[in-house]
């Protein structure tokens, strides 16, 4: 199942798309061809908050509307092929490390998560653990922005905003384990 409607109100020219997977329904929030904020809800009302105020006050051309490629890059990943989601444009905004940090997250491997303090001291910053953790939790690009490779140092999950079981199952398909559905 797709469903694309237009995006709430704030979010001017921006498209709303929910498409099911295995580990329930995933919904998109798009402009001009980049992800805005995405996740494991039908709820668009549960994606807006994490859109940076700078962005949900901007205007988008709806003409360059451009979500089918998102949603082939989202069915290739649960094909398996976990490299698709990397092709996808994602636009969040927030400080220098924050942003920086979101960028190196797009570089951690399917199949190799790392640490909190692995995650850190890639995004040059060792000492910065807890901002490392913030810049997962405000990571409004769900899947495609790969917040869910970041473990605690003792292998336990850590949090996940769409909840540990959606967390577990991505990190067992990406290592080639069987998943529960």
């Amino acid at each position: 199942m797709t469903t694309t409607l237009a995006a709430p109100a704030l979010l001017r020219g921006a498209t709303t798309t929910t498409v099911d997977t295995p580990d329930g329904p995933f919904t998109i929030i798009e402009a001009e061809g980049a992800v805005l904020s995405s996740g494991w809800t039908d709820l668009a009302s549960e994606l807006t908050g994490q859109i940076h105020p700078t962005i949900r006050a901007a205007s988008f051309d709806p003409a360059a509307s451009s979500v089918q490629p998102i949603l082939e890059a989202v069915a290739r990943y649960y094909d398996g092929d976990f490299e698709a989601i990397a092709t996808v444009r994602v636009r969040q905004a927030s400080g220098p490390f924050r942003s920086h940090a979101w960028e190196v997250l797009r570089t951690v491997q399917p199949g190799a998560p790392v640490t909190y303090l692995e995650y850190a001291e890639r995004a040059g910053s060792p000492t910065a653990v807890r901002a490392a953790a913030g810049a997962c939790a405000r990571n409004a690009a769900a899947l495609f922005v790969p917040c869910h490779r970041v473990i605690r140092t003792d292998g336990t999950l850590g949090g996940f905003r769409w909840g540990l079981p959606v967390k577990q199952r991505l990190l067992d398909r990406e290592a080639g384990r069987r998943t529960a559905f």
